[in-house]
């Protein structure tokens, strides 16, 4: 049986999740305001957990405090997505140089089979599935790497990038890159041979180039939808 302690923390988490997720899955649009009272309604909660539960979304950076305004979903801009592109280049292209060393043959087959699964779901229909294959991609590199501290911080950065920031633009929100499809397939390639042949400083650029490409590829095209 839980305390009230353990009881009211259990709640706050409940919050923070369901509000986490509405916010990824574009619920709460980019820029929108949340209200504490209107939340409270929505999740059939008292105010006090949904007040709990948006400190730690403002400390994850999904939502921002504004002064004698309230709370804010955070809004991305093209200096963020270039910030945040740069940061990603050097955490992963780190972790893939380090991840080349140790990789297992198994780790190398699996990136493999997600690889081939991508390219079986690179129809523009198929994006959402796409980018959740993506994703278990670029996880699987870093987690080969066996170093927590690499782990730990991109995995917090994953939990809500690119998710979030794809969604803040509603040109990439729910269809892929025009002529992106083909350069990412090619990429991803690279990346696993330099890891199979345990090339360190091949993964370590093949990576960079991967996400620097990317970014690339996104600012161009939200450039021109501008």
């Amino acid at each position: 049986m839980l305390t009230d302690t353990a009881s009211h923390k259990q709640l706050r988490n409940v919050v923070a999740e369901q509000m986490r997720a509405a916010i990824l899955s574009g619920h709460y649009k980019p820029g929108e305001w949340l209200r504490q009272e209107r939340l409270a309604q929505d999740f059939g909660v008292s105010q006090m957990p949904v007040r709990e539960a948006l400190k730690e979304l403002a400390a994850e950076g999904l939502i921002e405090h504004v002064p004698y305004r309230g709370a804010r979903v955070l809004v991305f801009s093209i200096e963020d997505i270039l910030d945040l592109y740069s940061h990603r280049a050097f955490l992963e292209s780190r972790a893939a140089s380090i991840a080349a060393k140790i990789i297992t043959p198994e780790e190398v087959s699996f990136l493999e089979n997600l690889q081939d699964e991508m390219e079986e779901n690179s129809a523009p229909h198929a994006v959402i599935k796409y980018r959740e294959l993506n994703r278990k991609f670029h996880q699987n590199i870093y987690q080969a790497s066996r170093r927590e501290y690499l782990i730990r911080t991109l995995h917090q950065m994953w939990a809500t990038f690119p998710t979030m920031l794809i969604a803040n633009f509603a040109a990439t929100s729910f269809q892929p890159l025009p002529e992106r499809d083909a350069v990412d397939v090619a990429e991803h390639k690279a990346i696993i041979s330099a890891l199979k042949q345990r090339d360190s400083s091949a993964a370590e650029q093949a990576m960079k180039r991967h996400i620097q490409v990317t970014a690339e590829h996104l600012v161009t095209f939200l450039e021109a939808q501008s």
